[in-house]
């Protein structure tokens, strides 16, 4: 086999496609998740499960320690940016005090490699081209300012520990096994109520560009970020197309993956969208340029977006 790798937060959306990549890629993985967010169905039954919260220094070290990975991807963290700012101190413990607790343990059982779940958007702020690794980073939630504190920490790690580390800062992410619920991503809101014959509600104008990148693409991603041979200790990729895409498209896109895919279950056409207030805070423009991943990783972008909308309805449909 190709090695161990403990994926934390591995129950999730994103997570649970990496373990699918890593089986694929001839990997072991494991998981350790607290199951907040993530789901035990997500995963194969054979991948080992360890249900524990990335805050409990002890059975994080119990895990890493019994596991004996070679490679971690920490996956887990609070990822909703509004409860960031209610709770700044419930960010902080998960996402920066979490992932030091993760660190410390990769250190003390020799793990290799670290590969750490980013966020673009958050960090590069409002952008109107496609912004670089070298654009000034200018997070303005606490989420955002924890994901930067977590790439220095790592970073920190990597020089002073020897680790290899890497940061991979997502671009919009969506498709199947997203949660529809909450504050969840617009792909798995809309497609939802489009299923259900609802409309979809659209803050303000619905001009609000995003750079919308498919699950399966960020997870083989993962696999690039284990292979490559880097010359400094720590770097950062982003993982996205450097296409923009605004919202009233995105909504006209997923109407038409809704009544290719699912068209004669429907009882009706979906309703036209509906318009609502603008959501305070939110982005007018986030697109990621994958140049660097490209390059350096081999990264690149393999399902379009209106085929990446296509398996999303599809595996929705299967599974309301």
């Amino acid at each position: 086999m190709a090695g161990r790798v403990l994926v934390t937060g591995g129950a999730g959306f994103v997570g649970s496609h990496v373990v699918d990549a890593l089986l694929t890629a001839g990997y072991s993985p494991f998981v350790l998740d607290n199951l907040s967010t993530g789901r035990r169905e997500n995963l194969p039954p054979d991948v080992p499960l360890y249900v524990a919260d990335i805050r409990d220094g002890a059975e994080v070290d119990r895990v890493v320690a019994e596991v004996r990975p070679r490679y971690v991807f920490h996956l887990a963290a609070q990822i909703s940016v509004s409860r960031s700012v209610r709770e700044p101190d419930y960010d902080a413990d998960v996402n920066i005090l979490g992932f030091l607790r993760v660190l410390e343990a990769c250190v003390r059982h020799g793990v290799e490699r670290v590969v750490f779940a980013s966020s673009g958007g958050t960090l590069y702020g409002e952008v109107t081209h496609p912004a670089t690794e070298d654009s000034p980073l200018r997070p303005i939630s606490p989420y955002g300012l924890s994901k930067l504190a977590g790439e220095q920490y790592l970073a920190f790690y990597a020089r002073t520990h020897g680790l290899k580390a890497i940061s991979l800062r997502y671009a919009n992410v969506y498709g199947p096994r997203q949660d529809p619920h909450g504050e969840a991503g617009v792909v798995a809101i809309f497609t939802r109520r489009l299923l259900a014959g609802q409309p979809p509600i659209i803050n303000g104008d619905g001009r609000y560009v995003r750079d919308y990148v498919y699950v399966e693409d960020v997870a083989r991603a993962h696999l690039q970020a284990l292979a490559v041979d880097l010359p400094e200790p720590f770097a950062a990729f982003n993982v996205g197309t450097g296409v923009g895409t605004d919202v009233n498209r995105l909504e006209q896109l997923l109407r038409e993956a809704v009544l290719t895919v699912a068209g004669d279950a429907l009882p009706a056409p979906p309703p036209p969208p509906q318009y609502g207030p603008p959501r305070p805070g939110d982005l007018r423009s986030s697109i990621l340029s994958p140049d660097r991943a490209r390059q350096v990783l081999g990264f690149e972008p393999q399902v379009s977006l209106p085929e990446g909308l296509r398996r999303t309805v599809r595996w929705f449909a299967e599974h309301r």
